[in-house]
Parts: C-alpha cells; sequence; structure tokens
C-alpha cells in the first residue's frame, strides 16, 4: 500500500513539474500552507482558552489563590507526560531556536509530529496557568506545516526552507490576527538573507492564516485605541527605550543563568517538580504571572491601573500608587524567571508572548511612576504600547517585527515616530551588549548558527563529517609487510594506507611513495613489519569534531588529508580537502538564494 501511495506520489510530482513551474507551485503550496497555519492557530487558541475557563470558571478569588499553587504544576506535568508517554522515542522541543536549527543543520526538516504535539503540549502548559506564551509553539507548528508540506511534494531544500518560514508567518499571523507582522517575523529571524520574491508565498500564507483564525477565533488579542502622541513626551520615550534596553540585556543573561540551573537536573520529573512548585508560589503571590498575562495588560490599557494589584494579597493597598508601581516591578522581575521556569521545567510555549507583557508591565510602571511623582503627567496606554513593542525588539532582535506587530495589534500606528525611537534604541543597546538574541545564543555557541556575515564558517558550520569521510582505503596490518601486501600496494588508487590493529585501533599510516621506494629496493624494509615502518599522522581528526575544527588542524601543518578516529582511536577512514572542497561548493550552490 505504502509502495502504491509513493508511486502514485511520484507520478503526481511528474505530471506537475511539467504542468507547472516551481515558482507558481510554491504559490500554490503556500495557499494550502496559509490556511491550515491559520487552522492550527485558531485550534492553539481556542484550545488553551478553553481549558484556562473550565478551570477558572465560578471560582471566587479567594479559592483561586489555592488553585494557583497546584495547576501549573499539573500542566507542567500533563505536558512531561504527554511528551514520555505519547512520543516515546521522538525529540520535542520548544521555542524559536529549534526552527533555526533545523533551517541551518536539518536541511529545514522538522519531524512531524510538532504538527500536533506543539499544539497540545502549548495549550495544557498555558490553559494551567503555565507562564508563557503561545506564540513559538504555534509558529513551531507552522513551520513543521511547511518544511512536511514541501518534503511530501520532494522539494529542495530552498523551497522546504521557504514553506517552512510561509508556516511560521502564518502561525504567527494566525495566533496576533497581524499578517503583516507574521511575514516581517519570517523574514527578520528566519531568511535573514533574502530575494524579493519571497515576500509572494510570505504575503499569501499571512494573509490567509490572518483570515481564517479570524474566522474561526475572532476575539482579538488586546482592544484599544491609541491616542495622538505629544512632542514633549519624547525624551520620555528615549528614556523608557534605555530602560527596556537594559532589561532585555538583564533578561538574557538569566535566560542563561536559569537555564544553566536546571541542566543540573537530571531527572526530568525532578524538573517538574522544582518549577511547578516554584511557579505556584510565584502566582501565589503575584496573580497576573498565571497564563500568558495578556489580560493584565488589557486592563492597563482600559485604564484599569490598580488592577494588578486588585485581585492580589494586598488588594487592601490598591489606591495607593507608590505600592502600584513597587508591585509592578516586581511582578516585572518575578515573570522573567516564572516564563523561564515554565520552559526550562518542561512545560511548552515560548518568550514570545513574556517579552509582551514584560514590555507592558515595564512600560506601565515607567510611565505611572513619574505621574505619580506630580512633575508631569503621561498618556501610560502610551507607554503601554511602546514597553511592548522595545521589549520585543530587544530579546528577540527583530526592531521590525516589533514595531510592526505592536501597531497592528494595538492599532497603535499614531505612535509609529515613538515606536520607531523606542524598537531602535533598545535594540541597539541589547545589540552593542549582546551579539546575539537568546534564540541564537545557543546555536552561536556550538557552531550551529546559519551567519550572513561570515560566510565561509557558515557552510563549513553545516557539513556534517559523515558525509565527507572517505573509507575506500587498504588497511595494513602491523604484522605483515611490504611484501606480503605488494598487489594491493601497486593497484591501489590511495597514495596514503592506514595501518590498523586486530582491534580496530590506528596504529599509524605510510605513503605510497616509501612503500614503492621500498619495494624498488631503493629503501632498507622490505621484510619489516608494518608496525616498525608505521609513521604517526601530523594529526587526526575525531568524529565528534566540526569542520571548522578539522579545517583548522589541516591548515595548521599544510596537510591534504588527516585520518579519523573515533572516541577509542578505532579506524573509521581519511577525511581530505577534496572531499571537503566538493562539499563546499554543493552547499553553497543549496545555501545560495531561497528562490531563483
Amino acid at each position: 500500500m505504502k509502495i502504491n501511495i509513493r508511486k502514485k506520489l511520484d507520478e503526481l510530482n511528474r505530471w506537475r513539474m511539467q504542468k507547472i513551474s516551481n515558482r507558481n507551485f510554491l504559490i500554490i503550496l503556500a495557499f494550502i500552507v496559509g490556511i491550515i497555519g491559520g487552522l492550527a492557530a485558531a485550534l492553539l487558541k481556542g484550545l488553551t482558552h478553553f481549558i484556562a475557563a473550565t478551570l477558572q470558571n465560578d471560582i471566587e478569588w479567594h479559592y483561586k489563590y489555592s488553585f494557583y499553587l497546584i495547576l501549573p504544576l499539573l500542566g507542567i506535568l500533563l505536558s512531561v507526560l504527554y511528551v514520555r508517554k505519547f512520543l516515546k522515542n521522538k525529540k520535542m522541543e520548544h521555542g524559536i531556536t529549534p526552527i533555526i536549527y533545523a533551517i541551518s543543520r536539518k536541511s529545514s526538516r522538522i519531524e512531524p509530529h510538532n504538527v500536533y504535539s506543539q499544539i497540545v503540549t502549548s495549550a495544557i502548559t498555558v490553559g494551567f496557568g503555565g507562564s508563557c506564551g503561545l506564540e513559538a509553539p504555534i509558529a513551531y507548528s507552522g513551520s513543521a506545516i511547511g518544511s512536511n508540506t514541501g518534503r511530501f511534494f520532494g522539494l529542495q531544500y530552498k523551497e522546504v526552507t521557504m514553506l517552512l518560514a510561509c508556516g511560521a508567518a502564518a502561525g504567527i499571523a494566525g495566533a496576533f490576527n497581524s499578517p503583516i507582522a507574521g511575514m516581517i517575523f519570517a523574514i527578520e529571524i528566519l531568511l535573514p538573507e533574502f530575494s524579493i520574491p519571497v515576500f509572494i508565498p510570505l504575503l499569501i500564507s499571512a494573509a490567509l492564516a490572518s483570515v481564517v483564525s479570524r474566522w474561526l477565533y475572532s476575539e482579538p488579542l488586546f482592544h484599544t485605541a491609541s491616542t495622538e502622541w505629544e512632542i514633549g513626551a519624547l525624551i520620555f520615550y528615549i528614556l523608557l527605550a534605555v530602560v527596556v534596553g537594559l532589561y532585555t540585556v538583564y533578561f538574557a543573561k538569566v535566560s542563561t543563568t536559569v537555564k544553566s540551573w536546571f541542566s543540573k537536573i537530571r531527572n526530568p520529573y525532578n524538573k517538574v517538580w522544582f518549577s511547578g512548585v516554584s511557579l505556584g508560589l510565584m502566582i501565589f503571590i503575584f496573580p497576573a504571572l498565571y497564563g500568558e498575562g495578556y489580560l493584565t495588560i488589557q486592563q492597563m490599557l482600559d485604564g484599569q491601573f490598580d488592577a494588578i494589584v486588585k485581585n492580589s494579597l494586598f488588594a487592601d493597598y490598591r489606591h495607593m500608587g507608590g505600592v502600584i508601581v513597587c508591585y509592578t516591578v516586581l511582578t516585572l522581575f518575578a515573570k522573567s524567571f516564572a516564563s523561564l521556569f515554565t520552559l526550562n521545567g518542561g512545560g511548552n510555549g515560548g518568550i514570545f508572548g513574556p517579552s509582551l507583557v514584560m514590555g507592558g508591565l515595564l512600560g506601565f510602571a515607567f510611565a505611572y511612576g513619574i505621574n505619580q511623582t506630580g512633575i508631569v503627567m503621561l498618556n501610560v496606554p502610551n507607554f503601554v504600547v511602546a514597553g511592548m513593542a522595545g521589549a520585543l525588539a530587544g530579546i528577540m532582535h527583530a526592531p521590525l517585527t516589533g514595531l510592526f506587530l505592536i501597531a497592528e495589534i494595538t492599532g497603535g500606528y499614531t505612535l509609529m515616530v515613538p515606536l520607531m525611537l523606542v524598537v531602535s534604541i533598545s535594540y541597539l543597546i541589547n545589540r552593542s551588549i549582546l551579539k546575539h538574541s537568546v534564540y541564537t545564543k545557543v546555536l552561536a555557541d556550538s557552531g550551529d548558527l546559519l551567519s550572513y556575515e561570515d560566510k565561509d564558517r557558515t557552510v563549513l558550520s553545516m557539513m556534517k563529517l559523515r558525509y565527507v569521510l572517505e573509507t575506500n582505503f587498504i588497511i595494513l596490518r602491523p604484522q605483515e609487510t611490504p611484501l606480503d601486501k605488494k598487489s594491493d600496494i601497486i593497484h591501489s588508487k590511495r597514495n596514503i594506507f592506514p595501518i590498523v590493529d586486530g582491534e580496530g585501533k590506528l596504529v599509524g599510516t605510510i605513503y605510497s611513495e616509501r612503500l614503492f621506494s621500498i619495494l624498488l629496493g631503493e629503501e632498507e624494509g622490505v621484510d619489516k613489519t608494518f608496525d616498525q615502518l608505521a609513521q604517526k599522522p601530523n594529526d587526526v581528526v575525531r568524529d565528534k569534531e566540526n569542520m571548522e575544527i578539522v579545517m583548522t588542524k589541516m591548515n595548521k601543518d599544510d596537510v591534504w588529508i588527516l585520518p579519523v578516529v573515533d572516541e577509542n582511536d578505532r579506524y573509521l577512514g581519511f577525511i581530505s580537502k577534496s572531499s571537503v572542497f566538493n562539499k563546499y561548493r554543493a552547499l553553497l550552490v543549496r545555501q545560495g538564494h531561497y528562490l531563483e
């Protein structure tokens, strides 16, 4: 049955290649990916909010404090159980980083189960109160839809990458009802080097996803009516940008620290208990940390400035402006730990949403705090909006995404000039201190980041040693002599021979020039064993080393070929500059442009 399906698919592909150009076929697939991406976004939002509403329905706030202690823990536990029991040996990752890694190192291949697994686990995590966002999971799910659609039709790397980006754009557009931001996100984060033709498929996917998502789940993310900004407030927007920029640097460093903490906990269930209990306690004290946190931001945009304190243990002090400001700042810093604990503890979500919430809280605390001094009166909702844009730009290193996303979802186009200043300054501050965003730092540290600033290094990082490993060499044994292997030596097409013992370990190497000299009597040693004749190679390559290290070793001693061994010194083959250069040229062609 499987063979027949494959045969029919091959026939279909041959027919469409004859009748439809690759460019037009890609546009057709962009329609399909956009529609499916929109359905996935609507499903994720609907499922998450259904779970949250079911758990909180008709429960008085007094009793919700108790539920906050256990619900996030249950959500993370259920998410981990789903992965371990249903996915079993399949790998489950979260965030935007694995998508970038798939483009850089996995030929844009994403496992099919991510289409639904990302939706299920993130809906459970956030629906039960996990303090993270839904945007990264839906971008991951959309990317999986695009990647597997391209692979299903047997498309090449550049087309699969394009459809992957279309899926991510569709996911973001569907989640936020923001097609422009979805398209810019895909270009800015996933396709940093692009040509004009990529706009068309991305526009189609993002627009269709937004339409489908809004049709099925019409509730907008935020209700707001931004007012005109005043020229006199411009200096305060600049000050806010500096504060937000510095905060994004803090968050990036905390992210690395928290990840290091959790990496020391080997048992996944211990991670669940630690993160779940910690998160429950934080939400007990700061209820605004429950779930995505968008409700709190909406209340601030509506002018309900005491809402963040109103439903907390400190509700009796909600009429004191100083308490509101201090409590908001504490909530802001608690949000950074709550979101990171949720993600590192086993929950599924992203920092996309928390970035918006943290920026909104910071913008509110800044403007509301200044208003409390009585020196000047700032428009608080406008600063909430600006803070959201600045945080997203700094944390993600995506100023255009931050600018257009916030302008679209809040209707803040009247604030375009302040938003442009805030996102630019925040981004520049973060970028001047941290070269890489929270998404790309891990990949940069491991050498897996696709960088267009250093193409040589990038292409080398894309190579896998096993694809350039050469094994067609005649193996000589230590106890044998040149006379014993005379025929093999003469007829060999290689000029180097590995000498390998009975356990498979590399003893040394010997070149054909010396062997011919020995066999012709020009040099003594015809009766000597290869163990005696073996020469120690200049260096060896370990099978786990990346290609950049390999080339460094070759260039250091100006050698053209090196033996490859495993961690136990067992011989695996040779790697030569010829094979590396051939692979390099092939990858350059593949990497080239996403569309020709």
